[in-house]
């Protein structure tokens, strides 16, 4: 049974960006994050669109929208924050995980 986890965050930020794109896209504001191996520093991260929350997820909400994880990303990513930052070099959710030991240049990957 899916349920809320205080131990992921979703700024108010990347909140706001995901309940865009879903309005955009006809969806609801669930954004999930999970984590894969791969990447060039062992494990990387992938954001995409979910429809509901699956039975083990864990779930943060923030301004009406919702951050799902599974449970075997959660072990990877517990006590991190997804935020959506402008920068000069582009747009991007990006993920501040305390869990990670080293990450690399663009950000999207890391090791534990």
């Amino acid at each position: 049974m899916a349920t809320l986890a205080p131990d992921i965050a979703l700024t108010a930020s990347a909140a706001a960006r995901v309940a865009t794109i879903a309005a955009k896209q006809g969806k609801p504001a669930i954004l999930r994050l999970s984590v894969e191996g791969g990447g060039c520093s062992g494990f990387q991260y992938k954001f995409g669109f979910a429809d509901a929350p699956e039975g083990d997820d864990a779930i943060a909400e923030t301004d009406g929208v919702r951050l799902v994880v599974d449970s075997i990303s959660l072990d990877l990513v517990r006590g991190a924050a997804v935020d959506y930052v402008e920068e000069l070099g582009g747009a991007a959710f990006r993920v501040t995980n305390p869990n990670a030991a080293s990450g690399c240049g663009c950000g999207t990957s890391f090791s534990v």
